[in-house]
């Protein structure tokens, strides 16, 4: 099975296509903005313009408009390609990754909006039993974290615990290693994951 995965929900924007478990190709590029006009000319660089039999996108939480262009593209693509599209947690990606490199729990700590961190703790086998929450930093760091700790704001979070137990892994989700999220945590229900609540609110709605 060839599977083409998309992630572009932070600053980072980066596509793969794997055969089976093998990675043929892939790009990662740090954008801060323009994910729109750079995400499909990197598929389309792919081999076979990155056709395959499965789509995996991340769903959040991340920048909003992020998210929305990567959800955008990958349901465009699915249904001209015929092809199954699931979603994943962005930061059980971060998650995955960091349990690449020390199997142990794991704090996931990003960046998030208005100044917030979205934070979410997994355990060795990354899986979660709380939600991504949005956390102003210094609440962030008094609920406490995992020894390890990832993500895009991980430094700056261990430098707030202020403890030398906590370690610090600076990374951002890769495409590249979509593979490494587990099964069960994908799914067909291609709904974003906000992580906070919106900023726009409807009249007489507290």
């Amino acid at each position: 099975m060839r599977v083409l995965a998309i992630e572009c929900a932070t600053e980072a924007c980066s596509v793969a296509l794997f055969e089976g478990d093998e990675l043929l190709a892939g790009t990662f590029e740090v954008l801060g903005r323009g994910h729109a006009e750079r995400l499909v000319p990197m598929i389309s660089e792919l081999p076979d313009k990155g056709l395959p039999d499965r789509i995996l996108v991340s769903l959040g939480p991340g920048s909003f408009t992020g998210v929305r262009i990567g959800l955008a593209a990958a349901r465009a693509l699915g249904l001209a390609w015929g092809a199954e599209v699931l979603g994943y947690p962005t930061l059980a990606l971060v998650a995955a990754m960091a349990l690449e490199t020390e199997r142990s729990p794991v704090t996931v700590c990003m960046n998030g909006g208005h100044g917030e961190w979205f934070v979410q703790d997994f355990n060795d086998e990354g899986l979660s039993d709380d939600v991504a929450a949005s956390r102003p930093p210094q609440e962030a760091a008094r609920l406490g974290a995992c020894p390890l700790v990832a993500g895009n704001r991980a430094q700056d979070m261990v430098a707030l615990l202020d403890d030398e137990a906590y370690r610090a892994l600076d990374m951002l989700p890769d495409a590249r290693k979509a593979l490494l999220v587990p099964d069960i945590l994908l799914g067909a229900r291609l709904t974003p994951i906000y992580g906070r609540a919106p900023d726009a609110r409807l009249p007489g709605i507290a």
